[in-house]
């Protein structure tokens, strides 16, 4: 009697944890999509390092619905007042020809940028559907108090597109503040092979990628660095190795630009 009472308390208390982690889960997706909401609403600065060495700095504006990307430093040094002056020529050529655009133009460009933060975005979604999650314990990640959750792949999963396939062959880890639910930290890697149908191509193990989050306001939270290591097997024989590593700082939201007026 008391081994069917202690398995019972068992199954009790396991499914009782479950539960917490799916509440977990589910108010980070909730909090995770209101940050995705608001991304567009701010400005700021990324830091790129190149593969072959050296890092680009950009300033990121929001223009008329869509990002326009203007270099401000080269390896850590601004430029010179020449380059700086190119640069700004730059910006108001892109400011004058966003402002010509008719109607159509506008709402195609917008749909373009559109389109691809819906595809970043959903690939972050599915973390959370091709993933089974284990509440591993709790910590403190620098300033925060953190949920520390350990992802393994979902048996089952049906990816929705190529993007979402490589899910299948990864696991991961998150870390998920206590107070908000918003995502600290965010870890995946690839542990076996992934073959990508239609692209003739291979995600190989060891591919790897980290986002870590930063507050910008009470209830929003952008991302803070990206760093990503990947494998691929093209025509399942040639080996190619892609890399980035992104910093991003300097959140502010962005300034509204009118539209010139017509002369008089």
């Amino acid at each position: 009697m008391m081994k069917q009472v202690i398995l019972v308390v068992a199954l009790a208390s396991a499914s009782f944890a479950q539960q917490g982690v799916d509440t977990i889960i589910q108010r980070s997706v909730e909090a995770n999509a209101a940050d995705w909401k608001a991304a567009p609403d701010y400005d700021y600065f990324e830091r790129d390092l190149q593969q072959g060495g050296g890092a680009k700095t950009y300033e990121e504006l929001m223009i008329f619905g869509s990002p326009y990307e203007r270099l401000v430093a080269v390896n850590g040094k601004p430029l010179s007042p020449q380059q700086q002056t190119q640069e700004q020529q730059k910006l108001e050529a892109a400011v004058v020809e966003r402002q010509k655009e008719s109607e159509q133009e506008r709402m195609q460009r917008i749909a373009r940028y559109e389109k691809e933060r819906k595809r970043d975005h959903l690939l972050m979604e599915q973390l959370t559907k091709a993933l089974d999650f284990k509440l591993m314990g709790e910590q403190r990640l620098g300033p925060y108090d953190v949920y520390v959750l350990k992802a393994t792949p979902h048996p089952g999963y049906e990816p929705p597109n190529n993007e979402a396939k490589v899910l299948t062959g990864t696991e991961g880890k998150l870390w998920i503040d206590k107070k908000t639910f918003q995502w600290v930290k965010v870890e995946a890697t690839v542990i076996r092979p992934v073959s990508i149908e239609g692209f003739l191509a291979q995600v190989e193990p060891g591919t790897h990628f980290e986002l870590e989050k930063m507050p910008v306001a009470d209830d929003i939270r952008l991302p803070k660095h990206f760093a990503m290591k990947a494998r691929a097997k093209v025509l399942f024989f040639f080996t190619l190795k892609l890399q980035a590593d992104e910093t991003y700082y300097g959140y502010h939201k962005a300034a509204p630009i009118q539209p010139a007026t017509a002369e008089k």
